[in-house]
């Protein structure tokens, strides 16, 4: 582990503005932060870890996971001052690590890994990374095979919805739709039936038989999925006590999941 007592040394150059960078974008690095998210991007290794910066008093105590990475990751300890002034706010979990991205996966990539019977999530028009991330925790609680966003979604790999996701955007399969694209003809080239979630859907939630294959649909909340996409689909409903119809969009996901995986 390498001593940083200056928040200028440039060995930690990557890791000084968080927030502002976050915005910015980082040449295809992204933040990790958090002992849980930390343990999960070492284990699972599907996005390379290129370097970790953790306060001194963190250090001990995530030997174990230090231990996961290649040996020529640079682990880098600092006070906890120092540590804040490096990334601009107060970090009070003391750990960040950067991530490699990698190129960007396309959906009809991810389609052609599925098995015989699937269960994907896919997401239309979502720009809140607190949705996002709920989304993909419920994706990995509930088995789904993969998330597939649409080109106008928020990026699942911001460091806040890496952080509410509890890591599952890390371990959850996805990939994006280019603007080209026809959705629903790309799921239909593989056998996947779309099932679009909506307050006006004709099949309650509870009745809907799953297929083999099978895309759930969703879109933001408020504009919901638009209008083609609710016509070339099977629509779903989840009925809501006194006509009201406005779940939360994370929530929503894990009702229709859970259904759709029992």
């Amino acid at each position: 582990m390498i001593a940083i007592d200056d928040p200028d040394d440039p060995r930690v150059a990557a890791f000084r503005d968080v927030k502002e960078r976050d915005l910015a974008g980082r040449s295809g690095a992204f933040v990790i932060e958090g002992e849980v998210v930390l343990r999960i991007a070492a284990r699972i290794g599907r996005f390379p870890i290129d370097a970790v910066l953790l306060a001194e008093k963190r250090g001990p105590a995530l030997a174990d996971v230090i231990a996961l990475l290649p040996p020529e990751t640079p682990v880098y300890l600092a006070g906890q001052a120092v540590m804040d002034a490096i990334a601009g706010f107060p970090i009070h979990r003391g750990i960040l690590a950067l991530g490699r991205r990698g190129a960007a996966a396309a959906a009809d990539l991810v389609l052609t890994t599925l098995p015989p019977r699937a269960l994907v999530v896919g997401l239309f028009g979502i720009g809140n990374h607190d949705n996002m991330g709920g989304v993909f925790r419920n994706a990995a609680a509930f088995g789904a095979d993969a998330v597939l966003l649409g080109p106008d979604c928020c990026d699942p790999l911001y460091r806040k919805a890496i952080r509410v996701s509890v890591g599952a955007a890390l371990t959850v399969p996805f990939g994006w739709f280019g603007a080209g694209d026809d959705p629903l003809a790309v799921l239909a080239r593989h056998g996947v039936e779309a099932l679009a979630l909506s307050p006006s859907g004709t099949t309650p939630l509870s009745q809907v038989v799953r297929p083999a294959r099978a895309a759930l649909l969703l879109g933001a909340e408020g504009p919901g999925l638009d209008a083609d996409m609710l016509a070339r689909s099977a629509t779903v409903s989840i009925p809501m006590s006194g006509g009201f119809d406005s779940l939360n969009l994370a929530t929503t996901s894990g009702v229709a999941l859970y259904a759709l995986t029992r």
